[in-house]
């Protein structure tokens, strides 16, 4: 091993970000010794924003105060409590306002999506995914294909080797849409791949499945509010997103979704109905037949469920002062640092998966562990006062989130990392 530089070199590089004051708008965990522990696990769980809670007592109290009143009256009614976070979240993922809606949580919406957008026929049935992809999207996969009656043997194309500690081969994967294209009702693909950390290029993915006449619609769990997004001028179909990770919006809570503009008006769309995607204007008519809303709030089904959807404001108001181009530039520069910090330990059990290009990482590494020893190893990291995870069968995720972390966190991470290392 060479010497890992001093501490004061992180802090010296905190004192000079412009972001650092972030930090103290996130309530930390503590240990049962009351200490704060190290916290890179926004790839997982995002922090709670400070002003979380006053905005859900916000909403409790308008419940007690006004009951079914609230939906209609106060200064943010129930009814309308999702249109003021449109403007903020299309301006995460690179949409127009209309083309965003927050609703339901992810699988929920990518089925709805997939009622749309996988039109399969015998003559162009298959859906083309990553074989690594999370296996939510690809339970919901098999299930469609199998509701619309084909096999999914043949009519799920995987690519990828299928081990988790391979990267996706971006060449291999626009080639298989070419050579499928016939065939290919939908090309699905995740933004940020939840295993290795690697962020992918989607523009020519869509354009490579747009060229083949298949629709082309990403999982952003692991993207959104994590790298910069462009779902618009990509032209991809749709989107579907979590809120809890680098959102922050608190676990379970609200997902998103996009919907290309070009389809605002499609009404004759197949879709899964439901009263709160009717039109606003007439919705409370009670009308038997279904109107849909133009734009993604088309593809609402019930009322928003506001305790849960709150948070998000909380975590969105941070994200419009941070600013999405600034949360990027330093969440490069910690995963440099990180980096820079690992070489350190050339003969550490363990390799960094994740791409050294940044534009092909997020915030998160992932550390293959190259010993029988990696759970040992990881709960000795996490036993030292880091919060990280590990996902089987032997990597070890690290997340420094450029909302609330600091590189004098990543400093302490490689130093307990290699005081770890040195033990064991």
């Amino acid at each position: 091993m060479t010497t890992m530089p001093p501490l004061e070199t992180a802090r010296r590089r905190d004192d000079d970000d412009p972001l650092a004051d972030f930090r103290d708008s996130f309530s930390f965990p503590t240990t049962e010794d009351g200490d704060q522990p190290i916290y890179l696990c926004g790839n997982s769980l995002g922090l709670q924003p400070e002003s979380t809670r006053d905005i859900i007592d916000r909403e409790l109290d308008k419940w007690a105060d006004m009951a079914v009143d609230g939906h209609f009256s106060g200064e943010q009614p129930w009814s309308t409590f999702h249109d003021p976070l449109a403007e903020p979240m299309a301006e995460i993922v690179g949409a127009r306002p209309e083309e965003v809606i927050l609703m339901n949580t992810l699988t929920v919406n990518l089925h709805l999506m997939m009622i749309s957008f996988y039109r399969p026929t015998p003559e162009r049935p298959k859906v083309l995914m990553e074989r690594s992809a999370f296996p939510s999207d690809r339970y919901a996969v098999v299930s469609q294909i199998e509701h619309h009656g084909f096999d999914p043997d043949e009519a799920l194309v995987e690519v990828g080797d299928g081990r988790d500690e391979t990267l996706l081969d971006e060449d291999e994967l626009l080639e298989a849409i070419d050579r499928h294209g016939d065939e290919l009702a939908l090309v699905l693909i995740g933004g940020v791949q939840y295993y290795t950390g690697q962020s992918l290029d989607l523009e020519p993915i869509v354009e490579a499945g747009h060229d083949v006449g298949a629709k082309v619609g990403f999982d952003l769990a692991h993207a959104v509010g994590n790298v910069e997004i462009d779902l618009h001028d990509w032209d991809a179909d749709f989107a579907v997103w979590c809120t809890y990770k680098y959102l922050n919006a608190g676990p379970g809570a609200i997902a998103g979704c996009f919907v290309h503009e070009r389809y605002a008006e499609a009404f004759d769309l197949p879709r899964l109905a439901g009263w709160w995607g009717h039109e606003p204007e007439t919705r409370f008519e009670m009308n038997p037949e279904f109107e849909p809303q133009r734009g993604a709030g088309g593809w609402q089904l019930s009322n928003a469920p506001i305790l849960s959807m709150a948070p998000l404001e909380a975590s969105l108001d941070l994200f419009e002062q941070a600013g999405m181009s600034r949360l990027r530039q330093k969440s490069v520069e910690l995963t440099e640092y990180m980096l820079d910090l690992l070489d350190t330990m050339p003969d550490a059990p363990f390799e960094v998966l994740t791409p050294r290009d940044p534009e092909s990482r997020g915030a998160q590494l992932s550390l293959r562990l190259t010993e029988s020893r990696g759970r040992e190893l990881f709960e000795s990291v996490r036993d030292r006062g880091v919060v990280c995870d590990f996902r089987e069968p032997s990597v070890i995720r690290v997340a420094p989130a450029p909302m609330y972390n600091s590189f004098e966190d990543v400093w302490h991470l490689c130093d307990i990392l290699r005081d770890v290392v040195s033990e064991s």
